[in-house]
This record gives C-alpha cells, structure tokens and sequence, in this order.
C-alpha cells in the first residue's frame, strides 16, 4: 500500500549548505567480511553506520522480536547520526547528501527506523522518518526505498 505524506509545513531541509560527516572510524572493521558487526559496533558505539548494520541485519531476519531489535538499533544509530551532524555544524536545517559516503550511516539509520516502526505499527514515526530522509536527501530515499 503506498501512502501519499502530505507535507503542511515548510521543507526545512531544502536550503542551506550541505552537512558532510567525517569519515566512520568503524568503517575499515565493518568493511571487513569476518568481523562480528556486534563486536565492533562495541568498540565503536558512535557509529551510525555500524548501528545502521545491525538494524538491516535484524530487519532481513523478518520476525517480530529482530523487528523489535531492529528498531532499538535504528534509533541508536539515527540519535548518534544526529549527534554528529550536529559537531559537523548542522542547526536542524539543510541537506545531508547520500552522495557523501559518510553520510550514509545516519542516512540508512534513518530509513531502517522508518521501515522497523512500519513493521511494529508506529505509522507516525514510520512516515516521519520517511518524510526527514526525503527532505535530507532525495537521493538517498530513492536509493533505500527502492524509488
């Protein structure tokens, strides 16, 4: 069922200078294909890309309990990604693009919290984190959605 978002209110992300993350210190270790993601997202717990891992892993398991987990993960790594624009000079406003691979980790933390509150029926914050990555960063909504 596809849902049209009716936006009220101006985008707020829309204008301003783009927002860009310094690089993932997690990255190099959740690159590597023997590591175990939960070990380095320990070692590495301001990671949004690592927190966004673990929520697509538990979100692929497709029962109510990695859902669940799913979720918990998700907004760990969107609240980290959220601290981090922030240090990057981000006042709640402007593009966060997916063309900047840094970027990524809070971006697919993002839409893995919409797609686990779909799963667990919290259709406000479903559509909110949906609207927030469209309004963040078109490109990224597409290539995550599938759109």
């Amino acid at each position: 069922m596809t849902r049209l978002i009716v936006v009220t209110h101006p985008n707020l992300m829309a204008g301003g200078t783009p927002t860009h993350l310094p690089p993932d210190t997690a990255r190099p270790e959740l690159d590597d294909p023997d590591a175990e993601i939960i070990e380095v997202v320990a070692a590495h717990p301001d990671s949004s890309l690592g927190w966004a891992v673990l929520a697509e892993q538990a979100l692929a398991r497709q029962a109510l309990d990695a859902d669940v987990a799913a979720y918990a993960y998700a907004r760990t790594g969107y609240h980290r990604g959220l601290d981090a624009l922030r240090r990057a000079g981000w006042r709640g406003s402007g593009p966060v693009p997916w063309e900047h691979e840094p970027n990524r980790g809070f971006l697919r933390a993002l839409w893995a919290l919409s797609v686990a509150a779909g799963r667990i029926d919290d259709d406000v914050e479903r559509d909110r984190c949906a609207q927030f990555l469209r309004e963040s960063s078109a490109s990224a909504y597409a290539a995550l959605s599938g759109q």
